[in-house]
């Protein structure tokens, strides 16, 4: 299945449109929140609301060219240990057992960079909360030249659960290709997998998926709090 792209101006509500006005004058024309205010026409308190929202909905990015010492030791003592032609370490904010934010930004770097070096014609992504937090964390680009292609199947059990957003995100974020596996992530025997990837249009996304350039995947645990688990993609009785 293909997702249509970034969105139609048309589409983007007055709430995210004022939204990103009111980030872009703080942020890029140094206004403070009071200057914001008044040029709106609106309370502080929105004005700081609105770009609280922009921030949080990823429209804001920050990126300092800079390394700090001890990640850049432990990096190179990575890539010498595990024969990593690349690998970054970040420093870790007090956000618990799963850094998300610290990961999504560090990851949207990466992601962003491999985008603008125009190496790749096809990035093929996983999904879960790591890498819905690196898309949320990537600034809007826009993209002709590559697809994106989903490397997983996310059917799930629980139908609040949404696995396609992160392919979804970067059809908007980016205006490119972007293909998703409309099946579940697991099959329920080795007959029904042979069916599903029989499917001419399934067949084909995972043939995209075998050719992609690049492919991005988060690591994560296996066990009753994980996002498999959480998504009801894997049963707690099943691990």
């Amino acid at each position: 299945m293909k997702f249509p792209g970034k969105r139609n101006p048309d589409q983007i509500s007055e709430e995210d449109s004022m939204a990103a006005r009111a980030a872009w004058l703080h942020y890029s024309g140094g206004l403070t929140q009071s200057e914001v205010a008044r040029r709106f026409g609106i309370p502080q308190p929105k004005a700081h609301r609105l770009i609280a929202r922009a921030f949080r909905d990823g429209l804001v990015q920050v990126f300092v060219d800079t390394s700090v010492r001890e990640c850049i030791e432990l990096e190179n003592t990575l890539s010498h240990a595990f024969g990593l032609d690349y690998c970054k370490v970040v420093p870790v904010l007090d956000e618990g057992p799963l850094p998300l934010r610290t990961l999504g930004l560090a990851g949207a770097d990466f992601l962003r960079l491999a985008i603008e070096s125009g190496e790749y014609r096809s990035i093929g992504i996983g999904h879960g909360r790591t890498l819905a937090s690196v898309v949320q964390m990537l600034p809007g680009m826009e993209i002709s030249h590559m697809r994106f292609v989903s490397l997983l199947g996310g059917l799930t059990r629980k139908f609040a659960a949404n696995p396609f957003d992160v392919i979804h995100r970067l059809a908007e974020k980016t205006g490119a290709e972007a293909y998703m596996l409309p099946v579940p992530i697991f099959a329920n025997s080795a007959q029904d997998k042979q069916v599903l990837m029989a499917q001419l249009g399934i067949a084909e996304v995972l043939a995209m998926g075998r050719e992609a350039d690049l492919l991005l995947a988060g690591i994560g645990e296996v066990d009753w709090h994980s996002h498999l688990v959480e998504t009801g993609m894997v049963m707690e009785a099943e691990l």
